[in-house]
């Protein structure tokens, strides 16, 4: 049976919590009911900026504003993944939660930090492998789908699925598709990847037009849904019987052949 995903991208609001997670909430309610897992843009709900502002907004994991989120997954039965700073102890990370109707599930930190980034944020080291009503699903954010040691690492862990939020230039949004049907080609799996669009305009800080470009890949690399810069939704069916006719054609998962 087909398992129904929303790929969500926003304008984003940067270090304005609550604004960005009414936004997250209202758009939760307006996607249709068979929606079981919707993705948001990195950061979706703190923004980002390159500066100890963003230590005002940084959330642990324990703050209401993540309990709202479970709310909200668990009265429109959709599992939701989305982005934040993280605080935790003294750290700051950029971390991506995945909110099951039941709880948090699991929190991943992106692994790595591109530009700014690294100047108020600590890398994550772990990879997040998270079941889902996709089947078994990794989480990557934005710049980590450059690096192939992850895709790999995260094929032999047969993840089903990969959730992507991003933040991408709008000046580089060419290689932001590409790389999320790269990765989904290398691994054999679906790719569901939210963009954040409009524009950063936040007192000394530079300003950043974002890209939006919201894909789904299928496993064979193909585009099997995209948007453009306007904050809108992505709604479609992943087919569990494409993901395995790919696998076969592939053989990836052929346990009979050695490594060389």
């Amino acid at each position: 049976m087909s398992t129904t995903v929303a790929a969500c991208q926003l304008d984003v609001e940067d270090l304005a919590v609550e604004a960005n997670l009414t936004t997250v909430e209202r758009r939760v309610v307006g996607l249709p009911d068979d929606v079981e897992v919707a993705v948001f843009p990195e950061c979706a709900l703190t923004g980002f900026v390159a500066d100890r502002r963003v230590t005002d907004v940084a959330l642990r994991r324990e703050d209401d504003q993540l309990d709202r989120l479970v709310d909200v997954a668990a009265c429109e039965e959709t599992a939701l993944v989305v982005g934040f700073v993280e605080r935790s102890g003294d750290s700051l990370y950029n971390a991506t939660a995945y909110v099951a109707p039941d709880g948090v599930r699991a929190v991943y930190r992106k692994r790595h930090l591109r530009g700014g980034e690294a100047d108020v944020l600590d890398a994550g080291e772990d990879i997040a492998i998270v079941e889902t009503p996709v089947g078994r699903a990794g989480i990557l954010t934005c710049y980590d789908l450059n690096f192939v040691a992850d895709s790999a690492e995260l094929t032999r862990e047969r993840v089903d699925a990969l959730f992507v939020g991003g933040a991408w230039p709008a000046a580089y949004s060419e290689n932001w598709t590409l790389l999320v049907r790269a990765r989904a080609l290398d691994g054999v799996r679906w790719a569901v990847g939210a963009g954040r669009t409009g524009r950063r305009t936040v007192a000394d800080a530079p300003v950043v037009e974002y890209a939006g470009r919201s894909i789904v890949a299928r496993p064979d690399g193909g585009v099997h849904a995209a948007l453009d810069r306007r904050a809108d939704d992505i709604v479609v069916d992943l087919d569990p019987a494409a993901l395995e006719a790919q696998r076969e054609l592939i053989g990836i998962y052929d346990d009979s052949r050695k490594e060389r």
